[in-house]
């Protein structure tokens, strides 16, 4: 291998990576690493070995020491190649530096490699993941021949920021698809909420022979269990176990916990649950806060207790909020209140305004509401904001406790206009249950002048495999006419 020649080493790139500071990129790490020691004290140093080093720290999450390798590279004088520039640059995405990135991308234009796939896919994903779409592009547009995985960074890349339109186009003309590249657009589609598109995709990519895999599944499960579409999700849950066999990936098994918990059926979550060969945290805060959704508290508090003195987990702020929520609508007020004080004897930076919040809407929510005044003037380390109000009443207010409300309704007005149509809503719902009428209606007059609109509710059913969506006060639906029809008959017949 050759050394550099001329006064390449010397560019404005290699300065500024070379003047990093080593205890800003090495903060926290452990001592080097066997590999990092046989480097430094081999005489015969080369890039393949530099390169198999760097890849070896970035495995271990050595991300800083391998920036460091890097510079250490630069000042022997040998010259990087493409793999050395994509693995250093991987790390400067673990690391979040996108100036490292860009010095990087800076030093391998010099050296002419920001033309091959293997530098160019990195800096995508660099960019990417980072928030520089505009610089993805030109790093896309510098690449001499792209393959699938450079197209599926830059499409990963625009459903990252919402960029809905370029990523159709850029996926519908794509010469070559993988499952990464339609994993990509599924969870893209299905995390801007687009359940329809996403769960269309994934039968399309079916039809076309790609064999999904375990990543998958879990987007279009969380699509189908945000559509509360039981039946399709059912024949996704087949796919799976014909695709990866039963008990499926753990992965996968959390999805399906969350997915039969969203449609109602928690006794399938349970038996997915169950037949897991391999749990972590996540399977059981999913069936834990399943359970709470489905009002099954009291199992819930059970399988809370199992998974801390049987299975030896710790809880997490997720499973916190799941317990305390399973207790507040199953009534386990006293359950509730122990979970919480453990909590904050044991890991207080755990807690977080939503677990608060969840405490005061239990105690309001079954009389106990001189004990939440307390809680909130003894206990919360806050001031509260409209977030935490709504969390607090849990869209319900306790009707004639006239005197919480018109207190609660204080604490709203001293936080200034609400932000939102929801909290505008909630401030008149809580005047409301304080008797305040004429505030109320005077709410609803400012919302009206404000342009402030609230969002129709809406309910769904699934029939024949379809998902019906209604929303109040609906005309538009194609069959609402048979609707109405039955719906007047029924009324007239007190049959409901």
């Amino acid at each position: 291998m050759q050394p550099w020649r001329g006064r390449l080493p010397l560019s404005p790139s290699v300065h500024l990576l070379l003047k990093q500071n080593p205890r800003r990129l090495t903060a926290g790490a452990p001592p080097p690493s066997g590999d990092h020691q046989l480097f430094e004290e081999n005489l015969s140093r080369d890039v393949v070995s530099a390169t198999a080093v760097l890849s070896s720290l970035g495995r271990e999450d050595r991300h800083g020491d391998a920036m460091l390798l890097f510079c250490r590279l630069l000042r022997l004088g040998l010259r990087p190649n493409q793999f050395t520039f994509g693995t250093t640059i991987h790390t400067a995405t673990a690391l979040r530096r996108a100036d490292l990135g860009r010095q990087l991308h800076a030093l391998a234009t010099k050296m002419g490699l920001q033309c091959d796939v293997f530098v160019g896919s990195s800096l995508l994903d660099l960019y990417g993941k980072l928030g520089a779409v505009e610089e993805a592009l030109e790093a896309f547009s510098a690449i001499a021949n792209p393959n699938v995985v450079a197209r599926t960074a830059l499409l990963a890349a625009f459903l990252k920021h919402r960029r809905l339109s370029a990523a159709r186009r850029l996926f519908l003309g794509m010469p070559e698809r993988n499952a990464t590249s339609w994993n990509a657009m599924i969870g893209g589609c299905s995390k801007m909420g687009l359940n329809e598109e996403s769960l269309l995709l994934f039968v399309e990519m079916c039809r076309e022979g790609t064999r999904p895999n375990q990543s998958t599944f879990p987007s279009v499960l969380s699509t189908a269990g945000n559509a509360a579409a039981l039946r399709l999700g059912q024949a996704v849950h087949a796919s799976a176990t014909k695709h990866l066999g039963d008990p499926a990936d753990v992965f996968v098994g959390n999805a399906l916990i969350s997915f039969y918990s969203k449609c109602g059926s928690p006794e399938d979550a349970l038996l997915v649950f169950r037949r897991l060969r391999r749990r972590n945290l996540v399977t059981w805060n999913a069936i834990l806060c399943g359970h709470a959704q489905n009002g099954r508290g009291r199992e819930a508090l059970a399988l809370y207790n199992t998974m801390r003195e049987e299975e030896g987990y710790e809880p997490n702020e997720v499973t916190l909020l799941g317990v305390l929520s399973a207790c507040s609508h199953a009534g386990l007020v006293d359950d509730g209140r122990a979970c919480f004080r453990r909590a904050k004897e044991e890991t207080p930076q755990m807690l977080r305004p939503e677990h608060y919040a969840c405490m005061v809407d239990m105690l309001a929510r079954h009389g106990r509401v001189a004990e939440a005044h307390r809680f909130m003037a003894e206990e919360t380390p806050f001031r509260p904001g409209i977030g935490f109000w709504k969390a607090a009443l849990g869209g319900r207010l306790v009707q004639g406790e006239q005197r919480w409300a018109e207190a609660v309704a204080g604490r709203i007005e001293e936080l200034g206009p609400p932000p939102d149509a929801a909290s505008w809503v909630l401030l008149s719902n809580v005047y409301s249950a304080a008797g305040s009428w004429r505030r109320a209606a005077a709410v609803r007059q400012e919302m009206k002048e404000r342009g402030v609109k609230r969002s129709p509710g809406c309910s769904w059913i699934e029939v024949g495999g379809r998902v019906q969506v209604f929303f109040n006060g609906d005309r538009a639906h194609p069959l609402a006419e048979e609707i109405y029809a039955v719906l007047d008959l029924c009324l007239s017949s007190s049959i409901i």
